[in-house]
Parts: C-alpha cells; sequence; structure tokens
C-alpha cells in the first residue's frame, strides 16, 4: 500500500499512479478488467454504432441472456448496480408500493436511500440470522393489503449471495417465490454477486432464477470482472411495465451501451462469467483454511462464496489495514470482512495470511 511513482505510456500521456501488483481484500470491486473483456471492448470500437441500444451489440445481447435464462428473458443494459436495483424495483410497483427486503439488504443499507429517494419506494425491512429471507420472515411485513394508512407490499427483493455471504438454494428461492406470488407480490433478486452463486451451488442460473419464479433480476458483472455496468433482467415480462422509460427517467440509459453490452457478451457466452466466480471462491475457501490456523482469529459466518466473515482484536486489524485493504464489517464487535476477486492469487492469499499471524503473535508478545 505504499505511494508508487507514477509511470507514464510514451504512447499517450496517461499517467499510471498506482502499482498493478497491489492487490486487497476490500472488495471485489477494488479489482480491475478482466483481460478478456478488455479485449471485447477493443474489438467494438471503431466506427459508428447507432446510439441507445440500438446498437448490433446490445441487440445481439438478448440472444445471450435468453440463452441462460430461457427465451422470454429481456435484458437491459445499465451503468451500476444501484441503477439496476432502482430501475427493476420500480417496474415492479406503483407510487404506493412497498419492497420487503431483509435488514442488510444492499438496497436498505448500501445505496444511499437512492430506492426510497429516487425510486419513491419504501422499503418494509426484516431482521434475518444470515442475510436470508424465508417465507414466514416475509410475512412479518407482507400484511396491511389495502390499507389505505400503510404502504403497500409489493415486492420481495433478495440478493443472491447475501452481503453476509451466504447463498440460497434454489429450493429456499422457490419456496420464497410461490409464497410472494400466492400473495400477489413479485420476486425481485439482487444479483451482483450471482455468478459466485452459480458456481457455488453448481447449477445453470436459470435454475434458481426463471425456473424458481423471480420475475426481475439485477445482474452483476462488476464484481466479476467488467469494466462498468450491469443488466436489468426481465424474467416475468407480465410483471413489469414500462422498463424503456424507467431506464432512461433514472439516468441509467447509456449512449454508448455498445461498449455495455459487449463486455457482457465476454463474459457469458463462454464460460469466463463461471471460471472467474469458481476462482474467487475457490481463493476465499483457502484464506478461510489459512485463517482459521491463526490463533485469536475466529471465522464467523459460513464460507459460501467469495467473502470471509472473522473476529480479529481491533488492534490487530488497525495495523493490518496498513498493510492490505479490508473493511470493519461491524465497528462494535470488531468483524471484519475479506473478499476475494477473480484476480486473486494463492501467493496473495498466503501472504495475506502470514501478515495477519504477525500481527496477532506481536499482540499477544
Amino acid at each position: 500500500m505504499a505511494d508508487t511513482p507514477p509511470v507514464t505510456d510514451a504512447r499517450t500521456d496517461a499517467v499510471r499512479h498506482h502499482d498493478p501488483r497491489t492487490r486487497g481484500f476490500a472488495s471485489d470491486n477494488y479489482a480491475g478488467v478482466h483481460p478478456e473483456v478488455l479485449a471485447a471492448i477493443a474489438l467494438a470500437n471503431g466506427g459508428h454504432q447507432v446510439a441507445y441500444g440500438e446498437d448490433d451489440y446490445t441487440l445481439h445481447l438478448q440472444d445471450v441472456f435468453r440463452a441462460h435464462f430461457g427465451p422470454r428473458a429481456q435484458a437491459f443494459p445499465v451503468f451500476n448496480g444501484t441503477g439496476a436495483n432502482v430501475v427493476g424495483l420500480q417496474a415492479l410497483t406503483e407510487r404506493w408500493g412497498a419492497v420487503i427486503c431483509a435488514a442488510s439488504a444492499h438496497i436498505h443499507v448500501d445505496e444511499g436511500g437512492a430506492p426510497e429517494r429516487m425510486g419513491g419506494l419504501k422499503l418494509l425491512t426484516v431482521a434475518t440470522p444470515d442475510g436470508k429471507l424465508t417465507p414466514e420472515l416475509i410475512d412479518q411485513e407482507a400484511w396491511g393489503f389495502d390499507d389505505e394508512h400503510r404502504a403497500q407490499p409489493q415486492v420481495v427483493s433478495i440478493t443472491q449471495t447475501t452481503e453476509l455471504g451466504t447463498c440460497y438454494s434454489p429450493e429456499e428461492i422457490r419456496a420464497i417465490c410461490e409464497h410472494a406470488h400466492e400473495r400477489g407480490l413479485a420476486v425481485h433478486l439482487d444479483g451482483s454477486r450471482i455468478a459466485n452463486a452459480a458456481a457455488t451451488l453448481g447449477v445453470p442460473l436459470r435454475e434458481f432464477t426463471t425456473d424458481a419464479g423471480v420475475d426481475v433480476l439485477s445482474f452483476g458483472g462488476t464484481k466479476n470482472g467488467l469494466l462498468f455496468g450491469e443488466c436489468v433482467v426481465v424474467l416475468n415480462p407480465e410483471r413489469v411495465r414500462a422498463m424503456k422509460h424507467l431506464r432512461k427517467l433514472s439516468m441509467q440509459l447509456a449512449s454508448k451501451m455498445r461498449f455495455v453490452s459487449v463486455q457482457f457478451e465476454a463474459l457469458l457466452t463462454g464460460d469466463l462469467w463461471l471460471r472467474s466466480a469458481r476462482h474467487a471462491n475457490a481463493m476465499a475457501r483457502r484464506l478461510e483454511a489459512a485463517v482459521r490456523g491463526v490463533d485469536g482469529v475466529t471465522v464467523v459466518r459460513p464460507v459460501q462464496a467469495n467473502a470471509v466473515f472473522a473476529l480479529v482484536p481491533r488492534e490487530v486489524g488497525e495495523r493490518l489495514q496498513k498493510r492490505y485493504r479490508f473493511y470493519f464489517w461491524d465497528e462494535a464487535t470488531g468483524e471484519v470482512r475479506w473478499m476475494c476477486s477473480f484476480d486473486t492469487t494463492e501467493e496473495d492469499v498466503d501472504s495475506f495470511a502470514a501478515a495477519l499471524a504477525e500481527e496477532m503473535a506481536a499482540q499477544s508478545a
């Protein structure tokens, strides 16, 4: 994490201000762009293409997503995950609508109030022990239908994998969808790490989305090697309305959309999405095994994807942060979160675990 002298590319005026060998465990958003994705962007460059999604790449992208999610799937590329969630949830609700979600959900905790302030949605949060909703937990807020004094529950939003690193099984999602639909509620899935979930489950993407009954999906790409861009994927067109208007109204319509779409084509046409997710998950398992052997460190949540949650003494965590970037997940308890990415190496993991062991030993000395 030491300062690195700037490096100038003789071919351009661009300057590199960081050491590309430096990697941390703060977030999979910290990682760069997968080389195969960068190559795809370059391939799509040159010449003119129709703007605002009428380009050849975005038109072809529909077939790419339908290959994974079924013949009715409709893909709407957007700029980022918050935009995908806000647009997708708006498409499933009316002005008086509310969304049931876990109290730890990204839409509630980490999106700056955008679903409520920009989307005009009321979030009805439910405390969960592991980040996962269940039919019983949903019923804590699925009431008051037709009560004019209460925001009307219209959507259940779940996250796969969850903010606590846990993964829903296809059967769990199917049970949620059946329960929600019986009550007239639509189901939205925030899939910012959906590839990591599929890698964990060992099943096709549609098995825990389309086939399980999910209506709208926010498909994440940035955490899996894209430069930028996510996708709202409508799985049940009968549940949504005015998607193209909502995307524009929400400032999520890219003019040069071909450069978003071609990234998803590179990610999803072959197995790049799965290769990258499997690698990130494997590095998290390696990290878990390494830190479990360090006296005084406790892994506190199951490692089911690419996140490791652990308890370390506060002073140790603060010293370790000077060597590697990561976040305290819970300031009160000292719980930390370590994330692995598509470009995390075995050496990264082993060096980090060794540094943790050094700091723990220094603490005990």
